[in-house]
């Protein structure tokens, strides 16, 4: 881990919400100092923090300032539980922005990270700059999300997935971690392989939003509004986010999307095929 970084908090729209900052914002060119633009880095889940990102994503700091932040709820970050929900995890990113001076964000978001961010895209269109949607879905597709698990895992697999985004449990989300949890990714991520033994988890928070909202869930048509360049990256054996649910968002936000499938990846391409996913990435926010 990085340990050259400042922790900070400060209160989002009535949480106290945790971020953490690695590279400098300003930086010497010549005889000035110039200003580096923003990599906003949303983490999945919801209920583990940002450092299921690191420290991967701590290298994009060679070109980039790159802040993480943990959700309400999350992690380092607090928040009463009756705002645990989907418009104000999107809403908090603009204001986090807005109280950081930072203006124009490039936005990656895995998995639910990915759900906040293209939620955040399509409610303030006018505020990110780009926008890298890795990994998650603009509704939740179970019989996909079953049949996947059932071919990488077996019936059991299947059955427990299914009993799990059906019916959450604190018991159950144990179990899926169990079971289904190592059916994620197809290799060890190049570094950071232990990110979910250092990482802090809160089921309470991936239970209450399975359970009130997920399953509901359908953002394909106000995703229409985001108006920024957006890649959207998928893993061809991804269990829980399946590549069908990346063409579904890449097919609604239109031409403004980028569809990348990887073959013989999970979910989190940057993990299993961790300098392609690099590169495509460095390429597109460089454009």
């Amino acid at each position: 881990m990085n340990t050259g970084t400042a922790r900070m908090q400060m209160n989002v729209n009535g949480a106290e919400i945790f971020f953490d900052v690695v590279g400098a914002q300003l930086m010497p060119a010549g005889d000035k100092l110039a200003a580096r633009p923003t990599l906003l880095v949303l983490h999945g889940g919801p209920g583990y923090d940002h450092t299921t990102l690191r420290p991967y994503f701590d290298r994009f700091a060679d070109v980039y300032q790159v802040v993480y932040l943990d959700h309400r709820g999350c992690g380092r970050s607090t928040a009463p539980q009756e705002t645990w929900h989907l418009d104000q995890w999107a809403d908090d990113v603009e204001t986090f922005c807005a109280q950081l001076g930072i203006e124009n964000p490039l936005v990656f978001g895995q998995s639910f990270g990915g759900m906040v961010a293209m939620h955040y895209a399509a409610r303030h269109p006018d505020h990110p700059a780009k926008v890298i949607l890795s990994s998650t879905a603009a509704r939740f597709l179970l019989d996909e999300t079953v049949s996947v698990a059932t071919r990488l895992g077996g019936d059991r697999a299947g059955q427990v997935a299914r009993d799990f985004f059906t019916t959450p449990t604190l018991s159950g989300y144990d179990l899926y971690a169990e079971v289904c949890l190592p059916l994620y990714n197809r290799a060890p991520a190049e570094d950071g392989a232990a990110y979910r033994t250092w990482a802090i988890q809160r089921p309470e928070v991936t239970v209450h939003f399975f359970e009130n909202e997920m399953l509901e869930m359908d953002l394909r048509a106000s995703i229409a509004a985001i108006s920024c360049p957006t890649l959207v990256l998928g893993g061809a054996e991804d269990p829980v986010t399946p590549a069908r649910c990346s063409e579904e968002i890449a097919a609604a936000v239109g031409a403004n999307a980028r569809l990348e499938i990887f073959e013989g990846c999970g979910h989190g391409v940057h993990r299993d095929k961790p300098d392609e996913a690099e590169q495509m990435m460095r390429a597109f926010l460089a454009q």
